[in-house]
């Protein structure tokens, strides 16, 4: 740039067109975050509904950035026209003392070392650090006044004749800490000319005193305002603790005065002891949160101290490639100075000795010099190697405490869990029918517990646990709203599911696994192979489950898709709709009574309603052998989570017609019979102590289990497993609900071999499948611990038991032929009539 005034127009350029290069980027991978999904894929309701969590732009930092901007136009001289000029004159890179370098650079670096945090900063930012800048308004316009106070002083040092430093960056901050644009950097001063000393320079005179002085006075403003805050925070702690002291005081003293009239000793050291536990809970959960607090606050100064150092790293290496320049240009001038000295001795005379002379002690002072930035070279490297070190080592704690701020939180839900389970003890009274002030307690405790999770939430003065959300990602009702004590049970399988949640993320994401075979994917057609088998089996991500589930159902019904024509599916619907159908009234029926605890089912004006009713009528007219079959709509209901209406009606196709053996879902449900009668086979096999059991009791578990196979675990399972489940379903085909039924039995074998009776045996049966959260320990149990798993044998098995099962058929037609021919011909029977005909 030809003038100062042009290079701040060209450096605020640069600025704005790195800031939309670099916002442009985050954009780029924000949409494909979810790679390798195209961002037109077609998704389900669930997909619809929970797009995933897209980070939008800070707006507050492009507010930051155009309040603090300092606009500069360009003079003429700019672009082609400035680059034709000849270059400003500059002074003399070898014009220096070593000494005087030395001294230079050993004030930079020591500036750089003792001087505060915000002198450290480097003048360029990426777009994460503005993602932190968050300045409120106040702070907007202390910075704003700040800078009008600048300007007049600078104002006023150019009347009293005092030159500005030539130094165009200003390195102060603004009072609220935050990084400012490269705009506000720049010094007002824009008529420089070009003989001024180098930007290297620091500000000097009256300029550097009155900075100073501004700088010591922000300083001490700013540990009073510390100090100020440390006294409030001791106060405010202070405040608390007597505050419970008196109220417990008081509790103790209301709760003894009232209580003990007339009350067993042993009933008052029962609600004593109970009382204590309450208490000791909400302390150690105080303890706890407070030790989050405190971890959180540590891993925001790590990240900043890691800031810090990339930033100081960029600073150093900016340093070094304007020194390595410099030491190119005096290499050349050694080399060159080297030719003249190497010149005939015979040609020269005593006006050429002086200037070899004045040549070789040029030559002496360039090698000092050279020797001086080789030093300074090999003290950057070793700068760089440690900034380097610490910074891995910054990082390798932020892991740490990130992993431990985890295993605290899960332990947080748990102890949570727990509380839950002791609030439903104590509901139930322990003293007399009268309503005492315990019994508000507990019952103000139960409705906080039981409160689901809102926008904005009243502070309440007694321990409220952790809020659940109504709905869960898949849109299954968390917490039922009529019976409170399945509240509280559901409330803490949902802290449990949490708790789980948070500790399997403290090992390697199956989402990284994910997101590596499908880039390496993005090129090819993927293909059946160990590798995916083993990642289906371990759970589809929630956001590549649309993806997954519909090309493993056109892997398994492209020979039906490719015999039919463009738009089968509208066809279907169509004549569904327009003709005569004997399965719609029934499936109508259905509807509403499909998944009711989902909310995309459970009103008639639910958006899943009428893709299901679609999906039924045309899968009803596709196969009018089955039509429909109770069940079906669950299948469907379930598949339309994560696909559309079309990829939905295959899915059934899938099911119904390639996984399932013929007659599976027609009335005679013979296939279904079959399966059960094959599943006591594989658990006789499997888990013979528990088939013992239930045949010593004459328990027939085949009652539970026969809706299992029918509507693959729908409504069987908590909705984690539920999908688990499917994404292997779906890929492997129905072998797998063979071994997730058995997996289910071996999870709780010990509890079941403890019931000896069959009244409770069956009643446990009924419910134990929704008290298993463990997801991975099933599936390390389905597909490990059962394993040989041969496909062979089941469909051996199959052939044996339908060929009796039908014999068995035959065999009750017989006897009803027989017994119908009998009434007919004999007329004593002939004549008998039942009490219904003889009422009619």
């Amino acid at each position: 740039a030809a003038t100062h005034q042009d290079m701040t127009y060209w450096l605020q350029e640069l600025q704005q067109k790195r800031w939309e290069y670099c916002n442009n980027l985050d954009a780029a991978k924000r949409d494909s975050r979810t790679s390798p999904t195209p961002s037109d894929f077609s998704k389900g309701l669930v997909a619809k509904d929970n797009p995933g969590s897209i980070l939008s732009q800070n707006a507050s930092a492009e507010r930051a950035r155009n309040i603090l901007a300092v606009e500069t136009s360009p003079t003429d001289l700019v672009g082609e026209q400035a680059a034709s000029q000849p270059a400003p004159v500059q002074t003399s890179a070898i014009n220096f003392s070593l000494k005087q370098w030395s001294t230079e650079f050993k004030n930079s670096v020591s500036s750089l070392r003792k001087g505060n945090n915000e002198n450290r900063k480097s003048i360029f930012y990426t777009t994460e650090e503005w993602e932190l800048l968050d300045p409120t308004p106040k702070d907007l316009e202390d910075s704003m006044a700040l800078e009008e106070k600048r300007k007049h002083l600078a104002e006023g040092s150019k009347g009293s004749g005092l030159t500005g430093s030539a130094f165009p960056f200003d390195f102060g901050r603004a009072p609220h800490k935050t990084r400012r644009p490269l705009k506000d950097m720049i010094g007002s001063t824009k008529s420089r000319n070009s003989s001024d000393s180098s930007p290297t320079e620091w500000i000097s005179g009256n300029g550097n005193k009155l900075v100073s002085e501004l700088q010591l006075k922000y300083q001490s403003q700013q540990e009073e305002l510390e100090k100020l805050k440390k006294d409030l925070l001791s106060q405010k702690e202070l405040v608390r603790l007597l505050q419970q002291t008196v109220r417990s005081s008081q509790y103790d003293k209301y709760f003894a005065s009232r209580l003990c009239e007339g009350v067993p000793k042993d009933k008052l050291e029962l609600l004593h002891q109970k009382d204590e536990q309450i208490f000791g809970l909400n302390n150690q959960l105080e303890k706890l949160n407070l030790e989050k607090d405190n971890l959180q606050q540590e891993v925001k100064n790590l990240k900043c101290k890691v800031g810090e150092l990339n930033e100081q790293l960029c600073m150093l290496m900016e340093t070094i490639q304007a020194k390595d320049e410099v030491i190119m240009k005096l290499s050349r001038q050694l080399s060159e100075c080297e030719d003249n000295s190497s010149s005939p001795s015979g040609a020269v005379n005593s006006s050429t000795g002086t200037c070899t002379n004045k040549d070789l002690q040029e030559l002496d002072r360039l090698k000092d010099n050279l020797q001086g930035y080789k030093t300074q070279n090999k003290f950057l490297n070793k700068e760089i190697l440690e900034l380097s070190a610490l910074r891995r080592n910054a990082e390798a704690r932020e892991r740490e405490w990130q992993a431990k701020y985890t295993s605290l939180e899960a332990k947080l839900c748990q102890i949570e869990s727990k509380y839950l389970i002791l609030l439903q003890e104590m509901k139930t009274p322990v003293c007399s029918e009268e309503q005492s002030p315990a019994r508000e307690v507990i019952t103000q405790l139960l409705e906080d517990a039981l409160k689901a999770e809102t926008s904005e939430q009243p502070e309440q003065a007694f321990f409220k646990p952790h809020l659940v959300s109504e709905y869960d990602i898949y849109g299954f009702q968390t917490v039922p709203e009529d019976d409170d004590e399945e509240k509280l049970v559901a409330k803490s399988r949902a802290l449990d599911l949490r708790s789980l949640s948070l500790s399997e993320n403290r090992e390697i994401s199956a989402g990284v696994k994910w997101e590596n075979y499908l880039a390496s994917t993005m090129n090819r057609e993927m293909m059946r192979c160990v590798e995916l088998k083993n990642l289906i089996r371990s759970g589809i991500p929630h956001e590549h489950r649309s993806k997954m589930w519909k090309w493993c159902v056109n892997l398994h019904v492209k020979k039906f898709k490719d015999s039919t024509v463009p738009g089968y599916f509208q066809t279907l619907l169509q004549n569904a709709l327009e003709k005569q159908n004997p399965a719609s009234k029934q499936i109508e029926l259905d509807l509403l009574r499909t998944l009711p605890n989902n909310k995309h089912y459970s009103s008639p004006t639910s958006e899943g309603i009428q893709k299901l009713r679609n999906v039924l009528l045309a899968f009803s007219w596709r196969n009018p052998d089955i039509g429909y079959c109770q069940g079906l709509n669950r299948l469907v209901a379930i598949a339309l989570l994560y696909l559309e209406q079309e990829d939905a009606f295959w899915c059934l196709v899938t099911i119904v017609e390639v996984f399932m053996p013929r007659d599976y879902y027609t009335k005679t449900l013979l296939g279904s019979q079959v399966d059960q009668r094959v599943f006591k086979d594989l658990m006789s096999e499997k888990l013979p102590r528990l088939h013992a059991h239930f045949e010593q009791y004459k328990v027939d578990y085949t009652l539970i289990t026969f809706n299992w196979f029918l509507v693959v675990f729908v409504d069987s399972v908590v909705s984690d497993i539920l999908f688990k489940i499917w994404d292997s379903f779906l890929y492997e085909g129905p072998k797998v609900i063979f071994r997730f039924a058995l997996a289910l039995f071996k999870y709780k074998e010990e509890e079941i071999l403890k019931l000896q009776d069959s009244m409770s045996i069956f009643k446990y049966l009924r419910s134990f499948t929704r008290t298993i959260l463990d997801a991975r320990k099933l599936t390390g149990i389905a597909f490990g611990d059962l394993n040989p798993f041969p496909l062979r044998q089941i469909r051996n098995r199959r052939t044996y038991h339908l060929e009796k099962v039908r014999l068995e058929l035959t065999e009750l037609e017989a006897i009803r032929e027989d017994f119908l021919r009998e009434r007919e011909t004999c007329v004593e029977k002939r004549d008998l009539i039942s009490d219904d005909e003889e009422d009619s």
